[in-house]
């Protein structure tokens, strides 16, 4: 620990705004709690919870860094805090953390900390955490996805979507993807989805419908909500399972005919991973490292990278991603 430099570079968030409201700062390096270790970061992912935060509509939890935002990083261990028996200084790891991940050094929880998979870069490691931690408690763990089902994914471009899509197919299932452009579905298809609905020239209730002669999706994931939830419904087999992981069209539904649940038998759940406690997301950790790390590690699933920039150009990593026109993850390296 003596070797360590007493400060690193962060980016902060000096005001909720724009992206350029996110600026390199100087901050004294923390030492490991009990049961932390200390990364010196190579690489940090960049997803849309951070521009909310940016934006001042998603609040860090209590204990996370509050003004530095950044759920993923890639690096090496420099530092392990009291009661650490997994990990060991120098070794390489990616984390899932509540907040931080922007910057040259990072806290991280040892339990949710795993190995970069062999023959991964820095970068694609980096862009592994938060949408593979995500995928895998809504997908699976809460929406029960089984080979043989039908998984719909809304947003299918997106860095949950493409992971979602890797995923399913990689354990059987059959997917099918909205997105909004031409160009978008064809990635989709690229990365592996049996079928793409442009949501912006095709009913996706209807093409669903077709696409599975008259069945319906098994599991949804849904990060629109809005007047997505109601067709969600329409869209869903018997027994289908609705997961609602965001809301980007707004949480508030002034109608909703909700006799599609009866029906049906439906199950509309959701989740948040962000204030789980270190505990909980261990099980994830666990679960994604018995099941599906030995997929990274023969190259079966890869992360789809659209772009990565320097740390101190956190603010056009931001404007690209509000742009939605990316492909994949956006990272950061440092």
């Amino acid at each position: 620990m003596s070797s360590l430099p007493q400060n690193m570079t962060a980016i902060v968030i000096t005001q909720f705004g724009a992206p350029e409201v996110m600026q390199p700062r100087e901050r004294p390096i923390e030492m490991p709690g009990d049961h932390e270790v200390l990364i010196r970061v190579s690489a940090a992912g960049v997803n849309r919870p951070d521009v909310s935060q940016r934006q001042g509509k998603y609040p860090p939890p209590p204990g996370a860094p509050q003004d530095v935002p950044g759920l993923e990083v890639a690096g090496m261990i420099v530092a392990c805090g009291h009661g650490v028996t997994r990990w060991k200084v120098g070794e390489s790891v990616c984390a899932l953390v509540p907040g931080g991940g922007y910057s040259s050094f990072c806290l991280a929880h040892e339990s949710n900390c795993l190995p970069v998979p062999q023959g991964f870069s820095m970068i694609e490691a980096a862009a592994l955490p938060e949408t593979f931690f995500t995928v895998w408690t809504n997908v699976f763990q809460r929406g029960h996805l089984v080979g043989g089902e039908t998984l719909l994914v809304h947003g299918g471009s997106s860095g949950i979507g493409t992971t979602a899509i890797m995923l399913a197919k990689a354990f059987g299932a059959h997917v099918i993807v909205t997105a909004g452009t031409d160009e978008k579905c064809a990635a989709c298809v690229k990365v592996g989805a049996d079928h793409a609905i442009n949501y912006r020239n095709q009913d996706f209730v209807a093409e669903v419908k077709k696409i599975t002669d008259g069945k319906g999706a098994d599991v949804i994931l849904d990060m629109v909500g809005g007047t997505y939830v109601q067709r969600n419904y329409e869209a869903a087999a018997i027994e289908g399972r609705i997961v609602q992981i965001a809301f980007m069209q707004g949480y508030k539904i002034e109608s909703l005919d909700m006799r599609a649940i009866s029906a049906k038998r439906l199950t509309h759940t959701g989740s948040t991973l962000r204030p789980r406690t270190p505990a909980q997301k261990a099980l994830i950790a666990r679960e994604l490292e018995e099941k599906v790390w030995p997929l990274l590690s023969k190259g079966a699933v890869r992360p789809v990278i659209e772009a990565s920039f320097p740390l101190a150009d956190a603010a056009k990593a931001h404007a690209l991603m509000e742009a939605s026109t990316h492909i994949g993850k956006i990272v950061l390296t440092v």
